[in-house]
C-alpha cells in the first residue's frame, strides 16, 4: 500500500494531496456488489438501489467494518479522537494504528461540516474518509448545510483518492440527533448532486441500522421519483 500523507477537505478545497498514484486500485472492489454483505445482496431489490449517470447507489443494513469497498466514511467527531457508535466500531476493528495516525497527521482534529482521509489498516477498505457532521440543534443552526458539507467533502475526497466504491454510514443521525427523515434527504441529494459531475466512483452504498433504514429507503424513493418528474 503506497503511504498516505494527510488529506483533509471542506467542500471540496483540497488542502493537501495524497501520496503515490490515487487511482491504481480504484476498481478492485466493484464485483459482486463491491463485497456487500450476504443479508445486502439476498435482501436487496430496485428499491433499494438507484442508478445515477455512471453510479450505482445502494442501501443495505449491516456493518461497515465489514465492507470489501475502496474506502469507508467515518461518523467522526471533531476531535477525531474516535468515539462511540460507528465510530468506535472502526476504530475498534481498524486497530490502534488508526487512532495514531490522526494523532500525528491531526493534532486538531478537524472542522464540522469537512472531512479527512486515512489507510485503512486492519480494515478491508484501503481508506477510512473521517466525516464530521453536526450535532442537532434544531435546525436553525446550519445543521443542514453542514450535514451536506461532510458528505460533499467525503465524495470529493474520494475522487480524489481514486476510489470507484465508498460505503457511508448514517452521518449524524444516531447519537448526534438529527431527524432520521431530513438527515436521509441530505446524505441522499447531495450523493446524487455529486455523481451528476465528474466523479470515479461507481458505487456508493449506504449500511445503515433497522432504525435508519426506512428513512433512507423512503427519502431514495422520493428522489428517484422527483427525477422521473
Amino acid at each position: 500500500m503506497a503511504p498516505l500523507r494527510s488529506v483533509r477537505v471542506r467542500d471540496g478545497r483540497r488542502r493537501a494531496d495524497p501520496a503515490g498514484h490515487p487511482g491504481r486500485r480504484g476498481a478492485e472492489h466493484l464485483g459482486a456488489s463491491a463485497g456487500a454483505s450476504p443479508r445486502a445482496i439476498a435482501g436487496m431489490d430496485e428499491a433499494d438501489a438507484w442508478q445515477v449517470a455512471g453510479c450505482r447507489i445502494e442501501l443495505t443494513i449491516g456493518d461497515i467494518t465489514r465492507e470489501r469497498v475502496d474506502a469507508i466514511a467515518n461518523a467522526a467527531n471533531s476531535a477525531l479522537r474516535g468515539g462511540g457508535g460507528v465510530d468506535g466500531a472502526i476504530h475498534a476493528a481498524a486497530g490502534p494504528g488508526l487512532l495514531d495516525e490522526l494523532r500525528r497527521d491531526h493534532p486538531d482534529g478537524t472542522p464540522t461540516g469537512s472531512a479527512v482521509a486515512t489507510a485503512g489498516h486492519a480494515l478491508e477498505a484501503r481508506w477510512v474518509i473521517h466525516a464530521v457532521g453536526p450535532i442537532w440543534r434544531g435546525g436553525a443552526h446550519g445543521e443542514p448545510e453542514l450535514l451536506a458539507s461532510a458528505y460533499r467533502s467525503s465524495l470529493r475526497l474520494a475522487d480524489e483518492l481514486g476510489a470507484a466504491s465508498i460505503a457511508f454510514p448514517a452521518i449524524s443521525l444516531g447519537i448526534y440527533g438529527y431527524p432520521m427523515e431530513a438527515g436521509a434527504r441530505v446524505a441522499l441529494a447531495t450523493v446524487r448532486d455529486h455523481l451528476r459531475g465528474p466523479s470515479r466512483l461507481r458505487i456508493v452504498r449506504f449500511v445503515l441500522r433497522d432504525a435508519s433504514y426506512p428513512a433512507f429507503r423512503d427519502a431514495l424513493s422520493e428522489l428517484r421519483g422527483e427525477a422521473r418528474g
